[in-house]
């Protein structure tokens, strides 16, 4: 389904994340929906953390076409460790102002140099990692929903994944210099992406949801 897989590392690479539409039919969309309308999924108002204990998120997380993207990047080794349901709807908006994304969860706390603060959320414990550790992940992000200009899209802000773990002054300064790219995906399609690459999201301006199963 992906027009140029072996074009998909070098897209990484460079500019730090990748647009892959059709990677799943909407008949696949469908029966996800559903799984997890069903699911016991503990809400908070943007959606589900540690979503990868439910077995249809388990499931499409070791979904071959996902599996392919991360291992043709990644390598061979590649495996999913976490899932986030991030929901958002006229009755749960928000926006998220530029960011990397830099904590990751593990299974105990180990003072370990270049990794912390720490802090647990439900349960888990996180800890922001050294750039090292980061640039050894990918994020997969499967829209449930058509990503538009008007639902609160993810923006990037291109080749900033190169830069190292960046302070909050540093990232001001890139978003105040750098031109914004707007990440519209249609239903089914995903957003590769490496997690020091800074984005953001606005508010959904539009009725319809905006459903995004990050990987």
């Amino acid at each position: 389904n992906m027009a140029h897989p072996q074009s998909l590392p070098d897209a990484i690479a460079n500019r730090g994340f990748a647009i892959i539409p059709g990677i799943f039919g909407e008949g696949e969309i469908s029966t996800l929906s559903a799984a997890l309308a069903g699911a016991p999924l503990q809400r908070s108002r943007a959606g589900v953390r540690h979503a990868l204990q439910h077995p249809p998120v388990a499931r499409l997380a070791h979904h071959p076409r996902l599996v392919e993207i991360a291992r043709s990047v990644l390598g061979a080794g590649a495996l999913p460790f976490g899932a986030t349901l991030f929901d958002k709807s006229p009755t749960s908006n928000w926006l998220v102002v530029w960011h990397p994304d830099t904590a990751l969860p593990l299974r105990k706390r180990q003072e370990t140099r270049g990794w912390g603060p720490w802090s647990v959320k439900e349960g888990v414990i996180y800890a922001h990692a050294p750039a090292s550790a980061l640039n050894q992940v990918l994020a997969l992000r499967i829209h449930l929903d058509d990503s538009t200009a008007q639902n609160g899209p993810l923006r990037v802000l291109p080749d900033t994944h190169q830069q190292g773990v960046l302070s909050d002054d540093a990232i001001s300064e890139l978003a105040g210099k750098l031109s914004p790219l707007e990440c519209p995906v249609p239903k089914g399609g995903v957003l590769a992406m490496r997690p020091l690459l800074v984005h953001a999201s606005s508010k959904s301006q539009s009725e319809g949801a905006r459903r995004v199963l990050h990987i």
